[in-house]
């Protein structure tokens, strides 16, 4: 059985994310929350919610299921939109400031 969770538009860089996500991944899900919990990270924050509604859903397609001994099968980060601010400098010039954006997929499977 496969349940999955999805965070869009998640207000975090994709290379940060992942950079959390790569240390969690293929780990059962009660270890991976409990190292969550105690990352210095910002991302691991997000990632941490996105675990517990994953796990959430796996307890709701099957009742008899221990939701901590799942496993992260795939965890990925997609680039998500970037917002364009503008900044102004001296002389009338002016730079851009890109505020980027991911999304963060969790899927996790029984073994």
């Amino acid at each position: 059985m496969e349940s999955r969770a999805l965070l869009k538009y998640a207000r975090i860089t994709p290379r940060k994310a992942r950079r959390v996500i790569d240390l969690i991944r293929g780990k059962k899900a009660g270890d991976a929350l409990l190292s969550l919990r105690f990352m210095p990270y910002r991302g691991s924050r997000y990632i941490e919610k996105i675990l517990k509604s994953a796990m959430s859903n796996a307890e709701q397609k099957n009742t008899n299921i221990d939701s901590e001994s799942l496993v992260i099968s795939r965890a990925y980060i997609d680039q998500g939109p970037i917002m364009k601010r503008v900044e102004q400098r001296a002389m009338g010039r002016a730079n851009v400031i890109k505020k980027k954006s991911c999304h963060i997929t969790l899927i996790l499977t029984e073994k």
